[in-house]
């Protein structure tokens, strides 16, 4: 059986970033990346719909380790996969990545210091291998399917009903009715892109979303490059980006009503037209759930021009024509796009027992946002919901390469936070209210309202906390096992 020191799940933005910082910073390390599907590059390769785009600037959803140096602040999917798959290529990263491969399920041994993982090939064969330590990078969100809630009488609709997690390049929209239900990030970004060549789009909302426009292109990036270069450049733009970022959060939460008025009256003067109290005023504050960015207010731009329109209404049911709605109009479709979410899901539902004993990561506390109490020698990478993703995947991994060289050091092989029977008060993983992450928080650990349990959505404490911070705080436990013969190894 095959043994590696670290075993990588999923090579998408985080497995991508964790194989460079291993190869970084652990040299002497042996590592391998499972990937589940044929292609690097995760929800980037995933996603097809029309008009994909990131919803974080790309200065910090990119690596710091290799800037991000295409004009565009606000990319296109096929811009950013290509992107991974040239820092995978330039850092030999993909080497060392083997794809067809679903880990499913994990067992670690105390007595022998590792993890026995099973993965299914796609041929539905299982591969089991031996790792020391399991850094999953597989996401947060369901890859077989999108949520769709049940609505009454989609048998009867004559046209096409897909949801735009399984988008396929037959989808004809040409000239057509289109409808696409929901009000997030999603929707915001395909009803302009559909709005060119559709005869009309209307977005379906139950209730709205706070819309940001932000320009497509970041001007001080391109001021800064021919001035200071583009590594550097790049580097001062991100800072100044991630400190805004932090600063319009904070002023979020502390006058909320203040950051809504604004948000309010940017949308009113991109729409003078329009009802933004009844389409585009939120029920809850500002930063409660994600906003949505529009690049060049792209999705302003279609609703002036008529191409698209916003309904806020509930649903009553599908008709052969369209959707008949509780206020009693009728919405005509010739496709209807439901886009109305993902379904989470931690470590993908990975199945794991420790000491042959089953464990589910819900019945945990989450250490620094990246690891679980009682669960030895694993870590995950989630990124923020407040700002890029990568900001918190590159911290993370950074951390356990600092984790790594410690035990090494010391002659550690095991690390497990444990609550030294303190009494933890304890909260939701997930501070949102988005109904993605109700829907799904009871499957997701719970933090605690105190350092080192307590999710900081904050880039700063979490840059001190992970990357300088000791690593033997007293929570973290570290052992050796006294040592086993081969063949006890083979059975522990």
């Amino acid at each position: 059986m095959e043994h590696l020191d670290v075993l990588i799940v999923g090579a998408g933005i985080s497995g991508i970033g964790a194989g460079y910082h291993l190869k970084d910073k652990c040299p002497g390390r042996t590592w391998a990346i499972l990937e589940r599907r044929d292609n690097i590059g995760g929800t980037w390769d995933l996603f097809k719909y029309p008009g994909i785009r990131s919803d974080s600037d790309m200065y910090t959803l990119g690596y710091a380790f290799k800037p991000w140096t295409n004009p565009k602040a606000i990319a296109d999917g096929p811009s950013i996969l290509e992107y991974l798959k040239e820092t995978a290529q330039e850092y030999g990263i993909d080497q060392r990545i083997r794809f067809g491969y679903h880990v499913k399920r994990a067992s670690w041994s105390s007595a022998a210091s590792r993890w026995t993982v099973e993965a299914e090939y796609k041929d539905g064969s299982v591969m089991k291998l031996t790792c020391n330590f399991l850094f999953m990078c597989s996401g947060y969100y369901n890859y077989d399917a999108g949520y769709t809630p049940e609505f009454e009488g989609t048998e009867d609709f004559r046209g096409r009903i897909v949801h735009p997690q399984k988008w396929t390049e037959d989808i004809d929209y040409a000239g057509k009715q289109v409808v696409v239900i929901g009000s997030g990030a999603t929707a915001v970004t395909l009803v302009p892109e559909m709005a060119k060549d559709a005869a009309h789009v209307t977005m379906l909302q139950r209730s709205p979303t706070y819309v940001v426009s932000r320009p497509g292109e970041d001007a001080m990036a391109s001021k800064l490059s021919g001035l200071l270069g583009q590594r550097l450049a790049s580097s001062l733009v991100r800072w100044r980006n991630i400190l805004f970022g932090l600063y319009f959060f904070r002023v979020a939460r502390k006058k909320p009503e203040r950051v809504k008025k604004m948000i309010l009256d940017m949308v009113r003067n991109e729409l003078p037209e329009h009802d933004v109290e009844t389409h585009f005023t939120p029920r809850y504050n500002p930063w409660d759930q994600r906003m949505c960015l529009v690049p060049d207010g792209d999705l302003f731009t279609s609703l002036r021009e008529g191409k698209a329109s916003v309904v806020t209404d509930h649903i009553e049911r599908f008709t052969p024509g369209g959707i008949l709605l509780k206020s009693g109009k009728e919405i005509p479709a010739d496709l209807i796009v439901t886009a109305t979410g993902l379904e989470m899901q931690l470590m993908s539902d990975l199945a794991i027992t420790v000491d042959g004993r089953s464990v589910a990561p819900s019945s945990c506390l989450s250490y620094k946002a990246m690891m679980f109490s009682d669960i030895p020698n694993i870590a995950t990478s989630f990124g923020y919901t407040n700002a890029s993703w990568t900001l918190k995947a590159d911290l993370t991994c950074k951390y356990v390469c600092r984790l790594l060289n410690y035990m090494e050091e010391h002659g550690y092989t095991q690390c497990c936070p444990r609550v030294h029977g303190e009494d933890v008060e304890t909260e939701p993983f997930i501070d949102f209210s988005s109904g993605y992450v109700q829907r799904a928080v009871e499957r997701f650990p719970r933090q605690g309202t105190k350092a080192p349990w307590k999710v900081y959505q904050n880039y700063l404490l979490d840059k001190v906390a992970l990357g300088y911070a000791s690593v033997d705080d007293g929570v973290m436990e570290f052992s050796s096992p006294a040592s086993i013969t081969s063949s006890e190894l083979e059975t522990a």
